[in-house]
């Protein structure tokens, strides 16, 4: 299919199903991508955050982009996360991507060193024409260290080097900034919100569509969220949000004495897939400390308030 322009809607960021001893669990991933789809996600990310991309080998990620675009069949586009250091790395895993069959690519400033705007931009460009698919920018300060300049995103999408951003930078102000910006000059360009609490907000002040992190717990009520939106239901969309913040709370449920935020929040998404019947094993990748029999016990709590046990 021809790939969207811009691209729109619910776009969870697909985790990766791990084995106990740390390998693809590929049948979990085709029911888990399977479910995703039929309940209505209109793209799909893997390799993100999420997909646990920083703590797979090359051939692990190879394994989940040929898996998900196998499943997926052309339903809806195939969003492949080429995260790396520096753009010489990156070009490696969008070969990758490529031969796997992405539809689109989604990458990270350049992180470890230190690099100045001006670096930034030649970093996408370097991608972009090395890569003829279209390229998102992941704008992540939290884990790369550098918020994208607004002026930079500009400029890259009035240069048709970038076909989107994925903001999860937490700046809803400067978010607010560039939307008015871009809709004067580059309409066509996409913008998703992966502040999955304050959906409604950004649908309000014009981004196209989200990437939740909990949408692999509850893509249905991220679609009907996104559906009552468009409508203009803005009261229907509170509403379903409220719900989903309420249920975010099992991103909570980790020790904080023993594992940072991250690790608990992935150690939520995937005890609840599991519980959900979608993955059959909770792991997370190593060193990540796993959740404790308690801290599943709470996430069965959350499921069954939000209606989904």
């Amino acid at each position: 299919m021809p790939f969207p322009t811009p691209l729109r809607g619910v776009v969870p960021p697909v985790i990766t199903p791990l084995t106990s001893d740390g390998e693809v669990d590929v049948p979990s991933l085709r029911r888990l991508t399977e479910h995703l789809v039929a309940a209505g996600a209109h793209s799909l990310f893997v390799l993100g955050s999420s997909g646990e991309a920083a703590y797979l080998t090359d051939a692990q990620r190879q394994t989940v982009v040929e898996t998900a675009v196998d499943t997926v069949a052309g339903r809806v586009p195939v969003l492949a996360g080429i995260i790396d250091t520096t753009a010489p790395r990156v070009l490696d895993r969008a070969a990758d991507a490529v031969k796997a069959g992405a539809d689109a690519l989604v990458a990270t400033a350049p992180f470890y060193t230190r690099t100045h705007p001006v670096e930034i931009a030649d970093h996408f460009r370097r991608i972009r024409s090395g890569a003829d698919l279209p390229l998102f920018a992941y704008d992540i300060p939290v884990a790369v260290h550098t918020k994208l300049p607004r002026a930079v995103v500009l400029d890259l999408a009035a240069d048709r080097t970038l076909a989107g951003l994925k903001d999860s930078s937490g700046d809803e102000g400067s978010l607010r900034r560039l939307l008015v910006e871009l809709r004067a000059r580059t309409p066509d360009f996409s913008v998703l919100t992966g502040s999955e609490l304050t959906v409604d907000g950004a649908l309000l002040m014009g981004v196209d569509g989200v990437v939740p992190g909990l949408g692999n717990v509850d893509v249905a009520g991220y679609v009907r969220l996104y559906t009552a939106a468009r409508a203009g239901d803005w009261a229907a969309a509170r509403t379903e949000q409220d719900r989903l913040a309420a249920l975010f709370d099992l991103t909570d449920v980790g020790d904080p004495a023993k594992m940072g935020g991250s690790s608990s929040a992935l150690g939520g998404f995937k005890a609840a897939a599991r519980l959900r019947g979608l993955i059959d094993c909770a792991a997370t990748a190593a060193p990540q400390i796993p959740l404790g029999t308690e801290a599943v016990a709470r996430v069965r709590a959350h499921l069954v308030a939000a209606g989904l046990l």
